[in-house]
């Protein structure tokens, strides 16, 4: 096992003090998932308390804990080595800094109210293919998550990818502080968390935090085709960013990485795009003009970095839409044929819902098919919420999708705003949808499922592969027959 941490280290970095020898290949807060010679962080939470899984955690084969003064002094006999701080918070923080300070690895923090989890992974599987490469795991992009994703980072990381997450003000600035990047990232600025914000603007400034980090040779992107660009190029210039050092991207036409051309099928786009007097022909496997424009933060910071640009670009071809966020699926259907089901359930804004129908509307059907798409609500939009549910309905519309299932309480307004030959079923639920859904699914239909992670819309996903299945078990029963 490769040593990440040991007791010397880790009580340098925390000042705190292990009560025997242990060396860690590892760091994990979730006694569910240890590896064998992980380091466990007992961190005390609103629900949950860490120091509660010790047994679970040695049980899991951690190689020690990370506790707090204060229930280590309750502990009788402790089920495997610790190490005592006054805070396991703070000292996860510590550990994050730690391993800051020792690497020498490039760095870009990546935020966004969209985009930001797609753009960490193209970044990563870019990147990877030069050297060394540590990134963010899933979406553990907040005050706990950012610091255990630096926490794990090896000493011999080159580059390191960095998702920063906020949902109110203030929250970004620490995370940036403490990444110190070399490279900071703005997806883009929409309307979400409205609930804790007054306006797309506060949002704006929100997400500038990231700039706070970043040293007098940082450098920042930012999207060119947004209105507020110039607000946040000018926040950058007051947090010390040299003005040659912010680029835009997009399809603007003063944008430093500059969208030329963009086409798009069902299994792939084709993407072209400008960087000064040079351009760069790539694929992207996923369809839908958001990753292309998307895909130019790639070919920005390779460019920054000194690496081969295209390279990077022609590496984005292996990234595959994941779980939750486009992830396509052929489903066969019980009595014959099938349909194409895009698996957008993971989370949902209003640009993101957008972006989606788009994709949706340039996906080709089977004969007879329709697009429909299942709609969940849109969580955290505060008073703002009816009206921009309701205004969907242009955008189903412009981008002629046949049929809207609608679920949730507030997607009843995106219901009522439908014509009734776009209209299908609504339900309060999820669960309550799915045998609905089933029952009108037929041959060449494409089906898109999206809503935000509260709204639950997996179960309609799941019944939806389950007739994969389904349709397995029929070919096998009709074998065994014959």
């Amino acid at each position: 096992m490769t040593s990440l941490w040991t007791a010397k280290k880790a009580e340098k970095a925390t000042n705190g003090k292990s009560t025997a020898r242990w060396k860690a290949g590892g760091v994990s807060i979730d006694s569910r998932s240890i590896t064998k010679g992980d380091l466990f962080v007992a961190i005390v939470g609103p629900n949950h308390d860490g120091h509660d899984y010790l047994k679970a955690a040695a049980k899991a084969g951690a190689a020690a804990a990370m506790v707090d003064k204060a229930h280590a002094k309750k502990l009788k006999k402790a089920p495997l080595p610790l190490l005592v701080v006054k805070d396991t918070l703070k000292g996860l923080v510590d550990l994050a800094a730690a391993a800051r300070k020792r690497t020498k690895a490039r760095v870009i923090a990546v935020t966004g109210s969209v985009g930001k989890t797609g753009t960490k992974e193209s970044l990563a599987k870019a990147l990877s293919s030069f050297g060394r490469t540590h990134a963010t795991l899933g979406n553990l992009n907040n005050d706990i998550g950012l610091p255990l994703t630096m926490a794990r980072m090896p000493k011999d990381t080159e580059f390191a990818v960095l998702e920063m997450g906020m949902n109110h003000p203030g929250e970004i600035a620490p995370l940036s502080e403490l990444a110190r990047p070399h490279i900071a990232v703005i997806t883009t600025v929409q309307a979400v968390h409205l609930e804790f914000f007054d306006s797309v603007h506060d949002i704006a400034d929100a997400k500038a935090e990231i700039f706070q980090g970043l040293g007098k040779k940082g450098t920042v992107l930012l999207p060119r085709d947004h209105p507020l660009f110039h607000y946040l190029r000018s926040q950058a210039l007051c947090d010390g960013v040299s003005e040659k050092s912010i680029l835009g991207f997009g399809a603007h036409w003063e944008a430093d990485i500059r969208l030329a051309d963009f086409e798009a099928n069902t299994e792939k786009s084709h993407v072209e795009a400008v960087i000064g007097s040079d351009s760069y022909k790539y694929d992207l496997a996923m369809p839908g003009r958001h990753w292309a424009v998307n895909s130019l933060i790639v070919l920005g910071v390779a460019e920054r970095f000194g690496l081969s640009v295209q390279q990077a670009a022609d590496a984005l071809i292996e990234l595959k839409p994941s779980k939750g966020r486009g992830a396509r699926a052929q489903v066969t259907l019980p009595k014959g044929g099938s349909f194409t089901l895009i698996d957008e359930s993971y989370n949902a804004s209003p640009a993101a819902m957008k972006a989606a129908f788009k994709v949706l509307g340039e996906s080709h059907t089977g004969d007879g098919g329709r697009r429909i798409a299942i709609l969940g609500d849109m969580l955290e939009l505060g008073e703002a919420a009816a009206e921009l549910h309701a205004g969907l309905a242009r955008d189903l519309a412009a981008d002629k999708i046949d049929r809207v299932y609608t679920v949730g309480p507030v997607m009843a307004h995106l219901r009522d705003a439908l014509p009734k030959t776009r209209r299908a079923a609504y339900a309060e639920r999820s669960t309550e949808i799915i045998n609905t859904v089933l029952r009108a699914i037929r041959h060449g239909d494409v089906v898109m499922i999206k809503g935000s992670l509260g709204t639950n819309m997996a179960p309609i996903v799941q019944a939806l592969l389950a007739l994969n299945e389904t349709g397995k078990n029929k070919k096998k029963d009709t074998a065994d027959a014959v």
